[in-house]
């Protein structure tokens, strides 16, 4: 008889990530759900467990320490069911970018790209093995545009796109699927976390409806997911203008406009 396959989910006590708990535990899936506070992993999990009656286990973790971080890997690496690895864990800061302390820009990039490639190196080789499973980054639509005025945390989730691309390019041939998930705003504690007001925001989507299209991508297996984007021309002629620029580039030769 096969095991329930099993997902792990970062940044789970709430907003996106207990959200994503819920619909997978509702599809049938044990979970593994990370986090900083305990205390509310173990509620969500009590109610999950009670609601839907799948396994859930809490890893009460802080993805900036090491140590922490270390224990996650560890699982992803050892556990043989966990085969969907959800990054969602992340966070933004307040304020331009001369006003941003360099511990607190530091100990952003850390959670929103250090622990979310090494979490994906962790289980990329057993997935790749195996022929199967699923890796989904958060990323955001800020990424795309500088002009939001949100500079390192722009930064980190272009990162986190351009890596879901490039993995998703390795490993669909190995039969491991990655999707980047790219939210406008939505209303979870992201915000509050960062000392701004929520109610201060306007045309915030319900993080329900957030995650029910994310998960709509996950099923049509799209690699880039953009929940908010109404046009969906507008990413294609994006993403073709992108390709269209590599094949003009002409590497033994300077651009006329430069001579």
């Amino acid at each position: 008889m096969t095991s329930p396959s099993t997902v792990l989910i970062t940044g789970a006590s709430t907003g996106i990530g207990a959200t994503y708990a819920e619909r997978f535990a509702r599809r049938g899936h044990d979970l593994v759900l990370v986090a900083r506070d305990k205390a509310r992993l173990e509620a969500l999990a009590e109610r999950l467990r009670n609601d839907t009656g799948v396994a859930v286990d809490i890893l009460a973790a802080d993805l900036t320490q090491p140590s922490d971080l270390a224990v996650v890997e560890a699982r992803l690496r050892e556990d043989a069911t966990i085969d969907t690895l959800i990054n969602n864990a992340g966070a933004t800061l307040s304020g331009s970018f001369i006003d941003q302390s360099t511990d607190d820009v530091a100990r952003l990039v850390t959670l929103n790209t250090t622990a979310l490639v090494r979490l994906a190196s962790a289980i990329t080789p057993r997935l790749a093995r195996s022929g199967n499973g699923a890796i989904v980054n958060i990323g955001s639509v800020v990424g795309l545009a500088p002009e939001f005025g949100m500079s390192v945390y722009g930064a980190t989730k272009a990162f986190v796109l351009f890596l879901s691309q490039g993995l998703s390019l390795e490993l669909s041939p190995k039969g491991v699927y990655v999707q980047a998930v790219l939210p406008a705003g939505t209303r979870t504690e992201i915000w509050a976390r960062a000392g701004i007001d929520v109610n201060t925001l306007s045309e915030l989507l319900d993080v329900d409806k957030l995650v029910d299209a994310a998960l709509a991508g996950f099923d049509r297996r799209e690699r880039v997911t953009i929940p908010q984007l109404h046009d969906a021309a507008h990413w294609e002629a994006l993403d073709g203008a992108r390709v269209g620029l590599i094949s003009d580039l002409r590497q033994a030769e300077v651009a006329e406009r430069y001579r």
